[in-house]
């Protein structure tokens, strides 16, 4: 059950970011949202599980930032209108995405994660 609740917590903070930028700042299509949400959650979310706890917090977030530019860069580029600049939505959106995932890591370190992990190690 808590990973339903962290992966719909996921879910919302990269819908709500990416429809404020994507689609209010830039005209892209809610669909296309919703699809780079699916995909960046369907990447993601593994490496939050499995990899966060392994480091600190700081370069997950750096590791999320990375995967959400290359992903939405990628996506734009292929199915973007020509007149979005994609490279700018793209940087723009994985730079909120990253802080938002910044505290997301934190909610996992102490509701998700196993008591030994780093990250709860060093947010006491």
């Amino acid at each position: 059950m808590e990973h339903v609740k962290a992966l719909t917590f996921k879910g919302l903070l990269t819908l709500a970011v990416l429809w404020l930028i994507l689609t209010v700042g830039f005209g892209v299509s809610f669909w296309h949202v919703i699809i780079l949400t699916v995909i960046l959650g369907v990447l993601s979310y593994p490496g939050d599980v499995f990899l966060l706890p392994k480091i600190d917090n700081l370069p997950a977030t750096a590791g999320d930032f990375v995967l959400s530019f290359l992903v939405i860069w990628l996506y734009g580029t292929l199915f973007f209108t020509a007149d979005i600049s994609v490279w700018l939505a793209s940087l723009i959106s994985a730079l909120f995405l990253a802080g938002g995932e910044y505290y997301y890591h934190t909610y996992l370190a102490t509701h998700l994660l196993p008591a030994n992990n780093r990250l709860r190690m060093d947010s006491q």
